[in-house]
């Protein structure tokens, strides 16, 4: 199938799962994708089994392997979601809120990776290192399924930044930590991540500050063009090209380009539309990139359930996967916890940050997507297996309970 067909493929699937759990299932849009899909997923393994001589799920194991999910969303889809979720993102409300959306996309990433490497090391038996690139790639929550769940839940203003914010910049920091994870435990790799600790330390600095400064220098540029236009749909189509061609730069320049999507979509988002845009043109952007952003979660999620045909199921993984969710929970705990006992005698919090942000962590493709462009090794079915798990119990589960949490615990006076 070439890429045009691919496309359509999912888009029409995605409609038509769509309006399956609109009519019947009623659970939040993307989550009930996901649901169809997977129950879609194993009604075909299911018929297999009874009916092995129909090969219907070898022709689709063969259609959803030959989506190569990882270079779809890591070199595709997340630069436009990450850009459109930033957008509605104020740098006003984020700058009351970046000691602790710093310290939790940067100690809380680091904690919860050790947290979750260092307890399936014990727990599989699984080299530390390796085990440690699991921990990379479990710990960024996916900024996708947060921001879709924060619309649900009616957050007040501050506590609905702290997610928003971090998940944001967590999914980038840790895709830094992945790569450098990655370059140790594998360093017959890709040449370009390096081995050493110095190699590991230069190419963090290279990714996550080249990936910010080139968001910000790409996204002043659009706003400065932006300014001199008073047209529109031209302006719709100069921040499609700032998401586009500023994330494939990124890639090209070796620099992190999640962290050049999101700090590109934080400048047009705040500044671009308050300096550059008219009222026409802001209502317009708006509308066109939630549109965006509403469809590529759905094809995203799709993915998500069509990828169960790429896990290994057997008994030993799957246990595994199930006792690795506790690990991710205590993995995001800590990372939680520990910024906001930091920054305690410096200002208040609520009752409800710690347990909501824990719970409202979830993970989601981009894991999925890590997992898979693991090289390959005896260690990578066991990984994908886990991730899997993971994954579709935080988006399910989670996603599902964290607004009713949310609102029971969130309501309360705002604190500074």
């Amino acid at each position: 199938m070439n890429i045009l067909q691919i496309t359509s493929f999912l888009i029409v699937l995605a409609g038509a799962f769509g309006a399956i759990n609109y009519l019947f299932l009623k659970l939040p849009s993307a989550i009930g994708i996901l649901v169809v899909a997977l129950l879609a997923s194993f009604g075909v393994l299911l018929t297999d089994l009874i009916w092995p001589q129909l090969i219907i799920a070898e022709t689709a194991r063969d259609m959803v392997t030959g989506i190569d999910f990882s270079d779809a969303l890591l070199e595709g889809m997340l630069g436009l979601l990450l850009f459109a979720g930033a957008l509605h993102v104020k740098i006003s409300d984020l700058r009351a809120q970046w000691r602790l959306v710093f310290l939790m996309a940067t100690i809380g990433v680091g904690l919860s990776t050790v947290v979750v490497g260092v307890g399936f090391s014990w727990l599989t038996g699984m080299p530390l290192m390796i085990a440690l690139v699991f921990g990379s790639l479990i710990s960024p929550t996916d900024p996708v399924a947060v921001l879709g769940v924060l619309r649900e839940a009616n957050l007040r203003k501050s506590l609905e930044t702290k997610i928003a914010g971090e998940s944001l910049f967590n999914d980038g920091v840790g895709y830094v930590v992945f790569l450098v994870l990655v370059g140790l435990a594998f360093p017959s790799g890709d040449a370009h991540h390096g081995s050493g600790l110095q190699d590991a330390a230069k190419l963090f600095l290279q990714e996550a500050l080249g990936g910010a400064v080139l968001g910000i220098v790409l996204g002043w540029l659009t706003f400065r063009v932006m300014r001199q236009i008073d047209d529109y749909s031209l302006e719709v189509l100069l921040t499609l090209g700032l998401a586009f061609g500023g994330y494939e730069l990124a890639v090209y320049l070796h620099v992190s380009a999640p962290i050049m999507a999101v700090c590109a979509g934080l400048l047009i988002g705040d500044v671009g539309t308050k300096h550059g845009m008219s009222e026409e043109t802001r209502k317009y952007v708006d509308a066109f990139w939630k549109l965006i952003d509403e469809i590529l979660n759905a094809v995203l999620f799709l993915l998500i359930g069509f990828e169960v045909f790429a896990v290994a199921f057997e008994v030993d993984f799957l246990l595994s996967g199930v006792l690795a969710i506790g690990l991710a929970l205590l993995g995001r705990l800590a990372a939680v916890a520990i910024p906001v006992f930091l920054l305690k005698p410096f200002r208040s919090f609520s009752p409800g940050v710690i347990p909501i942000m824990t719970w409202g962590g979830l993970k989601g493709g981009i894991s999925v997507a890590l997992a898979l462009s693991l090289p390959d090794n005896e260690w990578k079915p066991l990984i994908l297996t886990s991730t899997y798990v993971i994954v579709i119990f935080s988006i399910i589960i989670q996603g599902l309970t964290v607004a009713k949490l949310a609102n029971r615990l969130g309501r309360e006076p705002d604190l500074v």
